[in-house]
């Protein structure tokens, strides 16, 4: 990444300097070139779609979405919206934000963006900086149609030779607008150094990522789910945490790179790691929640090592969590607690 021992710093109206804005907004949902195939239109009726279906056609980058947990609007969103970014065209790319409610945070650096006028503007300045070898895509989307979480890439030659796999965390208005966009992504997959290098201290990140701004309107089974898995895990009541999943489920955790699949082994895991687990904090509080009945995610604080997180639901007919996958900064623990979670994979 070029010049990254300097640190943005944040100001009074935009909240970063326009370097910070820069790299802020690219993980937004950075410069996709290409073209996103969006389907055509659909009855808002319609639960789900059967993915994944629609392709994300990328230059030298082949990538299907899976859309199997989410309704009509935020699959035809977000392939705009990408679409859209990979023209370089400012105005197109923020028509699919609100004006106002308007709140982007980057829940890893820090870095918050409070309105509307401070992107565009920046988009106005770097758009026609973008590489022409970036490359940003969707791979997955959960929840709708009031929000949802996107799983998505930003490949090699965006920020110096690493990859970025960040989740995505969207509420919408009435009218289809994105009025909040939070992001979450592991910290040591992007390289500690190159981390530290941009990241605000503590002490200075949002001291909260302005959920009251959009309110609570994820769907009540969803939020039941929620409710009883948080409420399990911090009393560390494995069979009512382990009963909440389907007995094929699968459970990934992102920064220690675990995929276990079984409802069995998935409470071994739980068992054995304990708190060393950060979305099994005792303290843990649910943050905000989006999503419907097929699915979404809860995004978590805590007083622990690691003080935030998002974790994703996918939720199968019987409203039981057929995958869960858990997104925070591996480069907040060390290497010892990322083995300790590895071993606690290994079935006793």
């Amino acid at each position: 990444m070029r010049n990254a021992t300097n640190k943005s710093t944040i100001g009074s109206s935009s909240g970063l300097s326009r370097r910070g804005m820069l790299t802020g907004s690219l993980l937004a949902g950075g410069a996709i070139a290409g073209t996103v195939l969006v389907p055509g239109p659909a009855s808002a009726a319609t639960p789900a779609r059967s993915g994944p279906v629609d392709r994300v056609q990328v230059p030298g980058v082949q990538s299907s979405v899976d859309d199997s947990h989410t309704t009509s609007r935020p699959v035809e969103l977000f392939s705009s919206y990408f679409r859209d970014k990979s023209s370089a065209n400012p105005d197109r790319t923020m028509a699919h934000f609100a004006t106002s409610p308007f709140t982007y945070i980057d829940a890893i650096l820090g870095w918050p963006f409070y309105t509307w006028q401070s992107l565009h503007d920046l988009f106005v300045q770097y758009m026609p900086q973008w590489p022409s070898d970036a490359r940003s895509y969707p791979t997955r989307i959960i929840g709708g149609p009031t929000g949802a979480v996107v799983f998505f890439t930003n490949t090699p030659g965006m920020f110096g030779p690493s990859e970025l796999r960040l989740v995505g965390v969207v509420d919408f208005d009435r009218a289809g607008k994105i009025v909040r966009w939070v992001d979450y992504w592991d910290g040591r997959h992007f390289g500690i150094a190159n981390l530290d290098a941009l990241k605000l201290p503590d002490s200075q990140f949002p001291p909260d990522f302005r959920e009251s701004t959009v309110g609570e309107n994820a769907s009540q089974p969803l939020k039941r789910v929620v409710a009883s898995l948080v409420k399990a895990l911090s009393d560390r009541d494995l069979a009512a945490a382990t009963a909440l999943f389907s007995p094929d489920a699968t459970l990934v955790d992102h920064p220690s790179h675990l995929h276990i699949t079984g409802r069995r082994s998935i409470g071994s895991f739980i068992e054995g790691a304990g708190r060393r687990l950060p979305m099994a904090g005792a303290d843990l509080a649910v943050r905000h929640v989006v999503g419907g009945d097929l699915g979404g995610a809860y995004e978590w604080t805590g007083s622990g090592v690691v003080p935030r997180g998002v974790t994703t639901l996918e939720l199968d007919p019987w409203g039981r969590i057929a995958r869960l996958d858990a997104m925070w900064d591996g480069a907040r623990v060390d290497e010892d607690t990322l083995l300790a979670l590895a071993r606690a994979a290994v079935e006793r």
